[in-house]
């Protein structure tokens, strides 16, 4: 599965709002890899209104966090007795 940074790599160039065919073509002419395409290829058929959106709508691997951040989040009260993927990263 390919990464948010590899998603965004292939569409600096590309005017939102856009279809989600609109952002597969111009993915296509950045040279986009086959995992990136698969990735945009499964959003939803619906306009995109900016970079964020496509993001939280492309299937991509969820960033792992670093030994700091988990650190950070044990010594944090708010999130203990909480699931770490229901955490909020904020």
């Amino acid at each position: 599965m390919t990464t948010v940074d590899e998603v965004l790599r292939y569409l600096d160039g590309l005017d939102y709002p856009a279809t989600r065919d609109e952002i597969v073509q111009e993915a296509e002419r950045e040279g986009a890899p086959n995992e990136v395409l698969k990735a945009l290829r499964g959003m939803p058929p619906v306009d995109y209104r900016n970079k964020d959106e496509v993001v939280r709508s492309a299937k991509t691997d969820i960033a792992q966090e670093t030994p700091a951040e988990k650190a950070a989040k044990a010594r944090d009260k708010k999130h203990q007795r909480v699931a770490e993927y229901l955490r909020d990263t904020t």
